[in-house]
């Protein structure tokens, strides 16, 4: 893994240890350092940048603390080179060895001590090329946005992807470059990570240019808790909002956003009515799955079912 950046990327040689930090909380994520109480470690750090990919080999020779509450718009992407690191996070903690890779979500908290021998590459992915990448694809995910669900691998783990990393750090040395091509690299990595590391992206695309209504009916409601864009609605369906409007006033006589309404209200329907599942108020369950409007809510329950929502709970009991 010596290719992973080379001395024609070093910005710092045997250097202050809060001088490489300032650095890095300015290109690589902010975060504190807290050095050791004795010794006068001396930190190397090589950068590169590469479309809006950061690449970073750093070691801080010495026993530090690096901690931050967030990373908040980017993802972190660990190697370890040389040494150990101890990682703590979600109530455990774990000695990462050389050859293993650490995946920081922008949301996770950072706390990692570093040996004195540590040596790390650090990719830095923003958040927007990740879910660029899923709205070209037509993957879904969560409205919370992409996280990586396992957060520890082995590079042996991941077929070709230390070569792909080894040539993007090649490419980003070159004497002459094109941001073309090195946009192409940056595609081929964040596309590589989505589908070598657990997500929770679904790949399968919601609808094709051909596929039925019965596809959408079926997205829709698996996803009836979260407020579904109808644009984003037509982008996964492979076709214009106009052509959107079409299907639905074709197979449900209906526009998209009043289909989505009713399937909302038959299921808080389907919950009141039912025994066996436990609900605490009308208005949690409402609140649940979008309505905000409380009034409107039950006014337009009324009208579909004929009876309150409240006179729909109390009959079941």
């Amino acid at each position: 893994m010596q290719s992973l950046l080379s001395d024609r990327s070093r910005i710092f040689d045997r250097a202050d240890p809060y001088a490489v930090s300032g650095y890095v909380n300015q290109h690589v994520g902010t975060h504190d350092l807290r050095l050791p109480a004795h010794g006068h470690p001396q930190a190397s750090l090589n950068h590169r940048r590469f479309a809006s990919l950061d690449l970073c080999r750093i070691s801080y020779g010495g026993a530090v603390r690096v901690t931050t509450p967030a990373l908040e718009s980017i993802f972190h992407l660990q190697i370890l080179l040389s040494g150990h690191c101890l990682w703590r996070g979600h109530r455990q903690e774990h000695y990462l060895t050389p050859g293993e890779l650490l995946l920081i979500n922008p949301d996770d908290p950072v706390d990692l001590t570093y040996s004195d021998d540590c040596e790390k590459f650090i990719l830095k992915v923003p958040v927007n090329l990740l879910e660029a990448i899923c709205a070209e694809q037509r993957w879904s995910h969560p409205r919370q946005g992409v996280r990586f669900t396992e957060n520890r691998y082995r590079l042996g783990e991941l077929e070709g992807f230390v070569n792909l990393l080894s040539m993007v750090c090649q490419e980003s040395e070159a004497g002459e470059r094109l941001p073309r091509i090195d946009e192409h690299y940056q595609q081929i990595v964040a596309s590589k990570l989505l589908t070598l590391l657990k997500t929770n992206v679904s790949r399968e695309v919601v609808v094709g240019a051909s596929a039925s209504f019965e596809r959408i009916e079926a997205y829709i409601e698996g996803h009836l808790r979260e407020d579904i864009d109808i644009e984003m609605l037509a982008r996964q369906s492979a076709m214009s909002l106009r052509s959107l409007y079409a299907l639905f006033e074709r197979y449900a006589g209906t526009t998209p956003r009043q289909y989505i309404r009713r399937l909302k209200l038959a299921r808080i329907h389907a919950c009141l009515s039912d025994p066996a599942r436990p609900v605490r108020s009308v208005t949690e369950l409402a609140l649940d799955y979008g309505f905000l409007h409380l009034g409107r809510f039950a006014e337009s329950y009324r009208q579909q079912f004929g009876e309150l929502p409240s006179e729909t709970l109390r009959r079941r009991s």
